[in-house]
Order: structure tokens, then C-alpha cells, then sequence
């Protein structure tokens, strides 16, 4: 492809969030139009949406912002009854109908942070597959979309193949879950005007079956584009940590906490970062990602606070910044540190270290507490912990009513007795 010409694959080039395109100049020429219709979709598998989610959101939100065309939002309250097989060894849990419509309710929240949402122009739009293919006369919709499906090219599908290389069963419902997502496409076309689906790279195949399909089926001339799946520097899985996913729901996840998790990111990751989980101009960027020694920590807390910022707000991540230099730099225990309620009578009668750290979320088992005390990593009130059968009692509460756990010099929770 030559040199974008739109605003929209500018951007995207220089961010770094570009992995394929199906027609780079198709889709250049439709986002300089400001025709660029494009959706992705989200099942509902989980209460929240994680970090791992965000470069496409954030596709999104530069797709508005730079006049491309109109966001689509598309729920998959059809789509995660069946449960995609992409990237998984392993079949779905199948989810209850009302299990559905509540982590639909969830995961909605938030993309208003995001987008703006509105009947007109170029204002988002949400969707939910249910309206279409809860209503699907199955023997109809395999004489009309299942019949432009070759069985032969399927089982060549990396979400197929991998998982029959590995002699990993595929359930015939996951089988038919390209058939749905291919046939979205096609109905958000014919509903919407939508020209381009995007989503991360392992929805390729399925992405490139929705433009095939809508070719068979007489649409308008449709597009794909991926994002590449992000690692750390080290190789870790984006968005995972020693205590779950960073989700993005602050129900599920304090500010705080969300803060602290951008504030840790791998040295050689902050520019990329910046880039692509941020709006901060590239100008300052390339400034920010110059910093060497020390100076590249001054880089992670603007990484931290404008990312923050995006989520849940400006004045939820100054709290969170001021909360962090308090505990890190003045050595304070800040009261707007994340809290965990515990009953005083079971501080009474004295809590083991391994429990209290998983009830505190700072690790997810009594074993990774124990390794965690045996590389001296665990404090209680900023004292270290040597014995992984140490006991938090009543003589740990301070006098406001807390117990200070930390995993590390970064990571504190408040245990609060109630």
C-alpha cells in the first residue's frame, strides 16, 4: 500500500496498531470519504471486558475521532451462546441466557468512556446479534449462508485445525460459530451500511469468511483489519497479572489498581504503550519514550495517569497517582488505598497470612502466598514476613482499624476491620 492518505490509517500505522488489512487502499479511499462503517464485536463470556480488549476499543475510538466513519459496538448475545473456539484448547462454558444478560450489562459500561454514542453522523452504535440469530430458521439459514461454506476450507481454520492437531474435541455448536460471526457481518451490512469488521489477529479467518460471504451474498464490497495480540517484553500474555486479569470494570477492578498496573509496565514497553493506550500526541511521546535510567519512571506515570484517565476518568486517576506517591514516596499508608472489609472477630481469633493475601487479591492461592514469603516479598504494616504460618491478629490492626499487606514495594492493600 502507498502512503495513507485518511487520517484514520495514518494514525493506526503510526500507533502500531495495524497487523492486516484485507485492502489497505479500499479502506484508505472509504475512511477519506468518511464512509468507513465498522464494527467489533464482544461476546459475553465474563462480567467486564480486560486490557487485553482495549486496542480494539481504542480502534474504535480512533475511528470516530479522526471522521472515518461510524463505530459499531456489536454485543454477542447470540454469538456466546455457541462460544468461539478461536485461540482456546478447550470448549466454552456454556452460559445461562440470563448469566449472558448480565455480563452484556457489564461489558456495556464501558464503551461510552470511549465513544460517543447518539443517532446520527457519526455517533457509536450498540448492537446485539441475539436480534438476528436467536430468530435464524436453522434449515433456512444452512440452504442460505451454510451452503457458501466449504467444509474442506473450515477444517484449514487455525481455530479448527489447531485444536483437531492437538486431538482437543470440537463441539459441532463451535464448529458452526464462523458460520454466525460471518453471517453479522452480512446483517450489520444490510442493517447499518457496515463495510469493515476489525478485531484482534486471531479473528482473521473469521473476518476474511465475512467478506467472502457478503461477496456470495450481493453486499457492497466489505474490509477487514487486526490488530496484532499484544505480549510484554518478557513475553507475558497482555492484561494477565500474579492475581488475574486487569479488568476494566472498577467494580472488578479498583482505579487504583488499574493505575498501578500500567505504573509497573516492562521498561522496554512504555513507548509502544503510550501509543496505543493513550491519546497523548506522538511529539510527546517520542519524548517520553527518549527518557533513560530513572527518568523512564516519570515516563510510566504519565503512561499510567492519561491511560487511567481514559477509563475512569481524570480525577480518578490524580487520586490514584496521589495515592501512589504517598505510599512509595512519602511512606505513608494513604487511606484511598484499594480496601478489603474483614470482620473484627475473625481478626480476634486471627487470620493466617495465605488467606488473607488471597482475600486481599494479592495473590490467587495459598501456594503462590508461600512462595511469595519465601522470596521475602510479603510485609505486614511494612514489616517482611518470614513465616508463611505467621497469623494477622488484632495486635496488627493500626489505630484507624487496618492491616497494611504489601507484595512488593508496589502492591498494597488495606485489610480494614468492620
Amino acid at each position: 500500500m502507498s502512503a495513507p492518505t485518511s487520517d484514520f490509517l495514518r494514525v493506526l500505522t503510526e500507533r502500531g496498531f495495524i497487523h492486516q488489512t484485507s485492502d489497505a487502499d479500499g479502506i484508505d479511499a472509504l475512511a477519506m470519504s468518511g464512509g468507513l462503517t465498522t464494527y467489533v464485536g464482544y461476546d459475553c463470556t465474563a462480567p467486564s471486558l480486560h486490557v487485553g480488549h482495549l486496542l480494539s476499543i481504542m480502534m474504535l475510538h480512533w475511528l470516530q475521532q479522526t471522521g472515518a466513519g461510524r463505530p459499531i459496538v456489536l454485543m454477542g448475545g447470540g454469538t456466546t451462546r455457541v462460544g468461539d473456539p478461536s485461540g482456546r484448547d478447550a470448549t466454552r462454558q456454556i452460559l445461562t441466557p440470563e448469566q449472558i444478560d448480565a455480563n452484556k450489562a457489564g461489558i456495556g459500561k464501558v464503551f461510552s468512556r470511549f465513544l460517543r454514542f447518539g443517532e446520527s453522523g457519526h455517533d457509536a452504535l450498540m448492537s446485539d446479534n441475539a436480534e438476528w440469530l436467536l430468530a435464524l430458521n436453522y434449515i433456512d439459514f444452512l440452504r442460505d449462508v451454510g451452503r457458501h461454506f466449504s467444509v474442506n476450507r473450515m477444517m484449514s481454520m487455525d481455530s479448527v485445525r489447531m485444536r483437531l492437531e492437538r486431538d482437543y474435541e470440537l463441539s459441532f455448536i463451535e464448529f458452526n460459530y464462523m458460520l454466525l460471526q460471518s453471517y453479522d457481518f452480512v446483517e450489520l451490512n444490510r442493517r447499518y451500511g457496515v463495510r469493515m469488521q476489525m478485531g484482534g489477529s486471531d479473528q482473521w479467518g473469521n473476518i476474511v469468511n465475512g467478506i467472502d460471504l457478503g461477496r456470495r451474498m450481493g453486499t457492497a464490497q466489505l474490509y477487514g483489519l487486526t490488530a496484532p495480540l499484544l505480549t510484554t517484553s518478557s513475553g507475558a500474555k497482555m492484561g494477565k497479572t500474579a492475581a488475574g486479569a486487569v479488568w476494566l470494570d472498577p467494580g472488578h477492578l479498583s482505579p487504583y489498581d488499574y493505575w498501578q498496573y500500567w505504573r509497573n509496565a516492562e521498561d522496554a514497553d512504555v513507548g509502544r504503550f503510550l501509543r496505543l493506550f493513550t491519546t497523548l500526541p506522538m511529539d510527546e511521546i517520542a519524548r517520553l519514550e527518549a527518557l533513560e535510567g530513572q527518568e523512564i519512571n516519570e515516563a510510566k506515570k504519565v503512561l499510567a495517569t492519561a491511560a487511567t484517565a481514559l477509563l475512569h476518568g481524570a480525577e480518578a486517576a490524580a487520586q490514584a497517582s496521589e495515592t501512589a506517591t504517598r505510599t512509595f514516596e512519602q511512606g505513608q499508608a494513604a487511606d484511598t488505598l484499594p480496601s478489603v472489609d474483614c470482620p473484627r472477630a475473625d481478626l480476634v481469633a486471627g487470620i493466617a497470612i495465605g488467606p488473607a493475601l488471597v482475600k486481599a487479591g494479592l495473590v490467587g492461592s495459598n501456594g503462590e502466598a508461600r512462595r511469595a514469603i519465601a522470596g521475602g516479598a510479603i510485609a505486614v504494616n511494612g514489616t517482611k514476613v518470614a513465616d508463611e504460618k505467621r497469623v494477622i491478629g488484632e495486635g496488627d490492626l493500626t489505630p484507624d482499624g487496618t492491616v497494611v499487606l504489601s507484595f512488593g514495594k508496589k502492591r498494597h492493600v488495606l485489610l480494614r476491620a468492620v
